[in-house]
């Protein structure tokens, strides 16, 4: 183990618009890192983080209070959800994903932890959508820290684990996040996400589609074929692609430019080439026919076949935000989706022998409160699931995890889970903890206020 001091930060002077106004500038030196190298590369982690935006009802994964929750509740469970509310072995909400979360638990695949559960947030009542994505995808309290990944990446940086020549360290399927805002100094320009979609749409490739909007019109009446099956098949005319990368040689000097110019060709074919790849025949675990489970298929394509992406972001578009405050029986189907994808992504990993590298974590923002309201639906909570499936290299897998307790304060809105006084629970800032860990950092509560790294994953 090596102790180093790894990077040193400076806040960026602010400024407001119509009054130029300017903060002062002050230092936050992390110098106490902890990071080991031998860790970080036998380990080869990569991890997929699939964000619940909205924050998801913890109940597909913990019906274990339902008889008290249903003795309380201001709505019948029992009544809105009809036939729909079965419980299974381990108590998941068989229709609500249940069914999918009992194979991966049989199989070895996912832990699931109930009690996930901010004593902080719980004293300041704090449960707005935006502060808690913030702390969550920071891993700290501190809301003008970078996000997890771009410390990720910087320190990854530092130690020579990634560089320039990387391929796509970090890849977002969901635009821009906070996991990688910037924070007190800003990213090299090769550690912010990639963003590609589902169709592996090429980011290096020179695409004659966007001069179309530069003909003229007669141009366009003239030979219309002619144009669409060019933009189609071949991008930009060889010849001037070729002319373009001579200059780019020639006049650049050398440098960041030049090199991004010599890289794109080899990033363009590896594009291209993935983009064809076949998914394994994954027979009864094969990936459902919607659009958000073709997200997580072509996720984790890119993860098999480029083991310098470190980390790829993903929201649930395509089957709707978690905001359950009415008709919340819509969850159920949208739960069932997320986790016979999931199932499926498993058995992807395992069909190209690397279910024991590639990790993939589920969480949001928060849980909800437990009592039906008159819309039928939740209001915001504290205690949250969090799924952590594959990486069995570095995790050690437990099945199910924590005890909950129903608590109720009086007022029907106040009726909602939190952890029994016996169980194991920790702060949503431990998962950024736990994130670090596996990519070398030995100490990684300097980044996340004290939060210790889930330690039920790695003890025997």
């Amino acid at each position: 183990m090596k102790r180093r001091n790894f990077i040193k930060l400076s806040l960026v002077l602010s400024s407001f618009a119509l009054m130029p106004k300017y903060m002062e500038a002050s230092e936050l030196v992390l110098s106490d890192i902890d990071f080991s190298e031998d860790i970080c590369n036998d380990n080869a982690a990569q991890t997929l983080i699939i964000y619940l935006y909205g924050g998801a009802s913890q109940l597909s994964g913990n019906l274990s209070n339902l008889e008290e929750i249903e003795k309380y509740s201001q709505n019948s469970y029992a009544d809105y959800f009809n036939n729909t509310l079965t419980q299974t072995t381990n108590l998941f909400w068989k229709e609500a994903g249940g069914e999918e979360m009992e194979k991966l638990i049989e199989n070895g695949d996912m832990t699931l932890f109930r009690t996930c559960y901010s004593a902080k947030r719980e004293e300041n009542n704090n449960k707005a959508h935006g502060v808690c994505t913030e702390e969550n995808q920071k891993g700290t309290k501190d809301l003008n820290a970078a996000g997890i990944l771009a410390n990720l990446g910087q320190i990854l940086e530092n130690h020579n684990i990634i560089n320039s020549n990387s391929l796509m360290p970090f890849v977002s399927m969901e635009g821009e996040s906070i996991f990688y805002r910037e924070g007190y100094t800003p990213l090299s320009a090769y550690l912010k996400p990639m963003g590609i979609n589902e169709k592996f749409d090429n980011p290096y490739y020179r695409n004659r589609v966007r001069n179309w909007y530069y003909y003229t019109q007669e141009e366009r009446d003239s030979a219309p074929d002619t144009y669409n099956k060019s933009d189609e098949e071949g991008g930009f005319d060889p010849a001037l692609t070729a002319s373009m990368d001579n200059l780019a040689q020639e006049f650049n000097t050398p440098g960041d430019i030049k090199n991004s110019f010599e890289k794109r060709v080899s990033r363009d074919t590896f594009m291209r080439e993935i983009a064809t790849v076949t998914t394994p025949d994954l027979g009864e675990d094969a990936y459902p026919e919607n659009d958000f489970a073709k997200k997580i298929e072509t996720s984790i394509k890119l993860l098999v076949h480029n083991p310098e992406t470190k980390v790829l972001t993903l929201g649930t578009g395509g089957l709707g935000g978690w905001d359950d405050h009415n008709e919340a029986r819509e969850y159920i189907g949208r739960m069932k989706e997320l986790f016979s994808s999931l199932k499926s992504a498993m058995a992807h990993l395992k069909a190209e022998e690397k279910n024991n590298k590639i990790n993939i974590m589920v969480f949001g923002e928060f849980g909800r409160n437990v009592n039906l309201n008159l819309s039928n639906g939740w209001d915001h909570g504290n205690l949250q699931n969090l799924f952590i499936l594959g990486g069995n290299d570095y995790f050690n897998h437990k099945g199910v995890v924590g005890e909950t307790r129903l608590v109720s304060e009086g007022e029907v809105n106040r009726l909602y889970l939190k952890p029994t006084e016996e169980s194991y629970w920790f702060d949503p800032l431990s998962i950024a903890a736990t994130l670090y860990k596996i990519y070398g950092i030995e100490n990684p509560e300097i980044l996340t206020d004290g939060n210790m790294p889930i330690a039920p994953l790695f003890e025997a």
